[in-house]
């Protein structure tokens, strides 16, 4: 008995529509099909094999932070991101780099989710 991998992240979100237009052109993830639940929300594909679930209808407050609550998404170009950001005016935090060379790029969704987005740590090579 084990645990295979992660399936999916859900998030619960205020607007469903405006929470869909900050991941799908902001974080530029690509829409799935979601099967006809009796609430709102929406499906995104994660990477290769995961998804998120936005769950419409929150009434609770988010509490979202670097080093607390957040998810995070491994990037391909993490100067292309920020850059990415920037271009869009979508406020985050410094680029931080961990004590172990990965880099890491924070910031919050419409309803205040922290996301990271990160680029593992250098290879070295002797």
């Amino acid at each position: 008995m084990k645990t295979l991998e992660l399936n999916h992240v859900a998030i619960h979100v205020e607007d469903v529509d405006r929470t869909c237009e900050f991941y799908g052109n902001v974080l530029q993830l690509t829409p799935l099909p979601r099967p006809a639940f009796d609430f709102p929300g929406a499906w995104f594909q994660l990477g290769e094999a995961q998804e998120l679930h936005i769950i419409g209808n929150r009434d609770n407050e988010v509490n979202g932070h670097p080093r607390g609550n957040h998810f995070a998404l491994m990037v391909d170009d993490i100067d292309a991101w920020e850059s990415h950001l920037d271009s869009l005016a979508i406020e985050h935090y410094p680029r931080r780099i961990r004590p172990d060379g990965a880099q890491q790029l924070f910031l919050h969704d419409p309803d205040g989710h922290t996301i990271e987005l990160c680029v593992p740590p250098p290879t070295t090579t002797e």
